[in-house]
């Protein structure tokens, strides 16, 4: 039966039987279409925002299997959405009437101990690699929802738990295998080091990324985390404390604080549920007792509701916000903002707009920065802003779809807030929810580096086949 799919200039084509025949025969991984018993369920991304019916789902089973659906979509000028973990805020992993090239069957990990090294297939999630690189004592610097793709976090920048210690998840990606818009496969690395600059935190711009390889770092099983909970109450001075405790912190320590409501999970203890919270949360990257005499003081801002701090597996502590974020679950509107320091009217706002958060699972999400992430320079990577001390999110999150509107509302009118305040500044495009970027919000997050990937964007994919992503256009 003939497949009517979108194309690049917002018509649409036909893909008659014999086309589909002849792209089933070499295909390793299943084609899904609307009627299949698996298409329901691959149309589920993580954001519950999005219910999204792509014409036809290409679920990859191998590189040749992504090399197959771009030269299909090249051949007929196909509207292309890629997925690999599927967490993308904005949406850009799903799209309606498009060929969704699906890398979720692609989760393969190995780990060279001896080199230090991970090689990470495009589908895979943090906590395929979590699991693998454990094995050896080894950690690579990822998110802090292990479901979250590799792929969208590592191609977006990466913060995590390991950002100030060991950098960017893009700081620490050595080399990818890529299959670009003309259908070839390439190697970004020292045989294509332009390529390999501009994976480094411009999104999917360039192609598919089939594999990664990764610098792995010497981490756990056992790590220091500090998690204390207090009153949201207590929020001013606890943030205060917080600020100026972080302000002088190594680079071993990572640590952010998020004001929210905790649900009535069983993964939380009774007393806590329902309680409106600010969350200061911290692991050491180094030796476990030092860890935890070093993160002491976090302990006693004031007066904990619980303090859940101790020694813990790094594999437990990458998955301790999962069970609050359930694929699908949560519909979802996130945007962020630089700030170069957190001076005491910025934290006021924080405790103000906490407490007029729309709804019990939206947070603002404040990570600490710097470290061997902002010792980086610009021009090194794509990614575009290493100045900055501090990154402020502000993450709606929600159940009811007939809340969606008020809650798109309270986040842009706490950014807009948020941008008035001294040292304001850039944005962090994983955290986006815009489906477009506008120019002024392109320029922000990519600095001087912005020319330069639009001529690299011109070289790799000319026609801007890849553009459901934070699109950069081809220049010159």
């Amino acid at each position: 039966m003939p497949v009517l799919l979108r194309t690049l200039t917002s018509g649409e084509t036909s893909l008659e039987d014999g086309e589909l025949d002849a792209l089933r025969a070499g295909f390793r991984g299943p084609l899904i279409g609307p009627g299949d018993d698996l298409y329901e369920q691959a149309c589920v991304v993580q954001n519950g925002m999005f219910h999204r019916r792509p014409a036809l789902i290409a679920r990859c089973s191998g590189t040749a299997d992504v090399v197959d659906a771009v030269r299909l979509a090249r051949d007929h000028d196909l509207l292309i959405a890629v997925r690999g973990g599927g967490h993308s805020v904005a949406g850009h992993s799903i799209h309606d009437g498009a060929l969704l090239i699906d890398l979720s069957a692609m989760r393969g990990v190995d780990v060279d101990p001896q080199r230090r090294v991970a090689r990470v297939q495009g589908g895979a999630t943090w906590g395929d690699v979590d699991r693998e690189t454990q094995l050896f004592g080894l950690a690579v610097p990822g998110g802090i929802v292990s479901s979250t793709g590799v792929g969208g976090l590592t191609l977006g920048g990466g913060i995590g738990w390991l950002h100030r210690a060991h950098g960017l998840a893009c700081d620490n990606l050595r080399s990818a295998e890529v299959v670009t818009a003309d259908g070839k496969v390439r190697r970004a690395g020292p045989e294509d080091p332009e390529l390999l600059w501009a994976l480094r935190g411009a999104g999917g711009n360039f192609g598919v990324v089939t594999a990664f390889e990764f610098d792995a770092h010497p981490l756990g099983p056992t790590v220091a985390n500090g998690t204390a909970i207090y009153p949201a109450a207590d929020a001013g001075q606890v943030l205060r404390a917080w600020r100026d405790w972080a302000s002088g912190l190594p680079d071993e320590i990572t640590t952010r604080a998020v004001l929210w409501t905790l649900p009535a999970s069983p993964a939380l203890p009774a007393e806590l549920h329902d309680q409106d919270v600010l969350i200061i949360g911290a692991v050491h990257a180094g030796h476990v007792e030092d860890g935890m005499t070093a993160l002491e003081p976090m302990r006693r801002f004031g007066t904990p509701l619980a303090d859940l701090s101790g020694p813990a597996p790094y594999t437990a502590v990458q998955q301790a916000f999962d069970p609050f974020f359930p694929k699908g679950g949560l519909l979802s509107y996130w945007k962020s903002l630089y700030f170069r320091e957190l001076d005491d009217a910025v934290l006021d706002l924080l405790v103000r707009r906490g407490r007029e958060r729309p709804h019990p699972v939206t947070m603002l999400h404040v990570p600490l920065l710097g470290g061997a992430a902002g010792r980086v320079p610009a021009a090194d990577t794509a990614f575009g802003d290493r100045n900055a001390d501090y990154l402020l999110s502000v993450d709606a999150n929600w159940t009811d779809a007939d809340d969606t509107a008020r809650a798109v509302r309270w986040v842009r009118d706490v950014l807009a807030e948020a941008e008035s305040m001294p040292g304001a500044a850039g944005t962090y495009l994983n955290f986006s929810g815009e489906a477009v970027l506008d120019p002024g919000a392109r320029a922000s997050a990519y600095g001087d580096n912005l020319e330069r990937l639009g001529r690299a964007k011109a070289r790799y994919d000319p026609h801007n086949r890849f553009r459901l992503n934070n699109n950069i256009p081809p220049q010159g």
